[in-house]
């Protein structure tokens, strides 16, 4: 016999597995190339290397990016980071999880994105704990006590964007 609450509870399961299928399916698409998420608007395009050599007059501000991602997050795809032109420093794109999923095959590609410019400062305890969920989006188990901490692990500059585009 069913309930009154068996079909809403159906649809909510239904949805939700769905969505992470999506989810997944997005993350391992084959072809990365396209928009995601909002339109970019016109103006400046920055290159990482701009926007690092003078980050405070960025800070807070919206603005467009544009690089070569060398990395994209392994778990949602809610993330890439892209890389300076000497590939020594890095900024990270982030994006609402789930909203927009980078897919795993856009290493090696170039990015536009756009969003607000911020610098995340972490303190030792929330640094070692980005190092350690870093690692375990790759499948590494770390322990805090052996995490060695650098002067620049305790903070982050990032793009939270809600528009990009891979080519």
């Amino acid at each position: 016999m069913l309930s009154k609450y068996s079909l809403p509870l159906a649809l909510v399961i239904n949805f939700v597995f769905c969505e992470a299928d999506s989810e997944k399916q997005r993350l391992n698409k084959d072809d990365p190339e396209g928009s995601y998420g909002n339109k970019i608007s016109q103006g400046v395009i920055y290159s990482v290397d701009e926007l690092l050599r003078s980050p405070k007059n960025f800070l807070n501000k919206k603005i467009k990016i544009t690089g070569s991602i060398s990395e994209v997050c392994p778990m949602r795809g809610c993330w890439v980071q892209i890389v300076s032109d000497d590939l020594e420093s890095f900024i990270r794109i982030k994006v609402t999880d789930g909203e927009i999923v980078f897919p795993l095959s856009s290493v090696g590609r170039d990015i536009i994105a756009q969003g607000e410019f911020e610098k995340l400062i972490l303190s030792k305890k929330q640094a070692k704990l980005w190092k350690m969920h870093l690692a375990a989006e790759k499948g590494i188990s770390l322990d805090t006590t052996s995490i060695k901490l650098e002067e620049d692990d305790f903070f982050e500059y990032r793009l939270y964007s809600d528009a990009a585009k891979i080519f």
